[in-house]
């Protein structure tokens, strides 16, 4: 496996359908730019998803995609020995065809291999697992890192939420870097189309189609698209364009809870690159930003008369987002991630992947 250079990568295709993503400066963001936060609020509340430059971890996130090729190329049996398993675990590594894309059982075609957050910042300390030697010898001078950066970018994007919901100072932020562990962690994730190709190898789902579990996901993408949107009142899966020095950010199904729906959790999926990149390997690092373990996934209203009001109109209007899970992150985290893993819905039946969805509206989870 090499990482894709920019000669060796066809350009992402002009004629497929594609979202055109606010752009979100996040130097302005950390300057209190009014301007700037009024284009993160709509986005994050219309879409659920926008880019963001002048981010400053550029190099960080270099760093990573270095580790994801080093990791990669191990040896399958060496990845197995640290596979996360069936038990709701995410953190090691996910071999291809260990999830299920739809209710009838098809598999992915992506392996990823996730860090904690916790064991990154705690190392050489374990705080949740063992990692391979490759992985260990990068953990202070690259994954650490990433997980700073990243969580400064978190906190930044926190704090403008906090503002607009009504919130107290430091309310969410509080939520996610409390002095308790977290499932939150960083991704290295890789996939190609092989040949020999069909008919439908170009719009292949590599990756189901679900909302994330936790509050942020900050993505960087390494040229080759495939990430898919389907906008809330959209029936129509696309793109989301790869753009350099871009990260793509999201809401997950935690901050939308805790909003009273007012921040949207988007409905997202991995497919096969279009185009000419159809058969290039696929590169991308993340970190999901997830609360506490012990937090408990409900609606602010106690904190917040703007979520009180957006929860109230939502019950008026026959909603049936539920604001109030009873679930811990933890929990909620652990449902999901057993009820996508193929060797459970083979035990238990096709009805276990859609127990596996999050805050997905019902029939976009049966039909995604």
């Amino acid at each position: 496996m090499s990482a894709n250079t920019a000669h060796t990568v066809p350009p992402f295709p002009a004629d497929v359908p594609s979202h055109l993503l606010s752009i979100i400066d996040y130097r302005k963001l950390k300057d209190g730019d009014g301007l700037e936060l009024d284009k993160l609020w709509m986005a994050a509340t219309r879409h659920g998803f926008w880019y963001l430059v002048n981010h400053g971890s550029v190099t960080e996130a270099a760093d990573m995609f270095q580790l994801t090729s080093e990791t990669m190329a191990l040896p399958l049996e060496e990845k197995l020995m640290y596979e996360q398993g069936d038990n709701g675990k995410s953190f090691g590594y996910k071999a291809k065809g260990a999830y299920v894309t739809d209710s009838a059982g098809n598999v992915d075609n992506v392996e990823f291999f996730n860090v904690a957050i916790d064991d990154a910042l705690s190392f050489p300390h374990v705080t949740h697992k063992r990692y391979p030697p490759v992985v260990n010898g990068r953990m202070e001078p690259t994954v650490r890192p990433f997980v700073i950066k990243t969580s400064e970018i978190c906190k930044t994007l926190l704090e403008a939420f906090e503002g607009r919901l009504g919130l107290p100072d430091s309310s969410l932020c509080r939520l996610h870097f409390a002095n308790e562990t977290s499932s939150g962690e960083a991704r290295c994730t890789y996939s190609v189309v092989r040949p020999p190709l069909d008919s439908h190898s170009q719009n292949r789902v590599s990756l189901l189609a679900h909302t994330d579990f936790g509050s942020l996901t900050v993505l960087h993408n390494h040229r080759v698209g495939g990430l898919q949107v389907l906008l809330p009142g959209s029936d129509e899966w696309k793109y989301i364009q790869p753009l350099p020095g871009h990260l793509i950010c999201n809401i997950g199904d935690a901050l939308s809870i805790f909003s009273g729906g007012i921040l949207q959790s988007s409905l997202h999926r991995v497919v096969s690159p279009p185009g000419e990149q159809l058969t290039c390997e696929r590169i991308s690092v993340a970190m999901f930003l997830r609360p506490s373990r012990s937090v408990i996934l409900r609606a602010l209203v106690e904190s917040s008369d703007t979520i009180a009001l957006a929860v109230n109109k939502h019950r008026r209007q026959g909603g049936t987002m539920d604001f109030d899970t009873g679930s811990t992150m933890s929990e909620w985290h652990a449902r999901r991630l057993k009820n996508h893993r193929i060797n459970n819905v083979k035990r238990q039946g096709p009805n276990t992947w859609l127990a596996g969805k999050g805050t997905e509206h019902s029939k976009l989870a049966c039909t995604a």
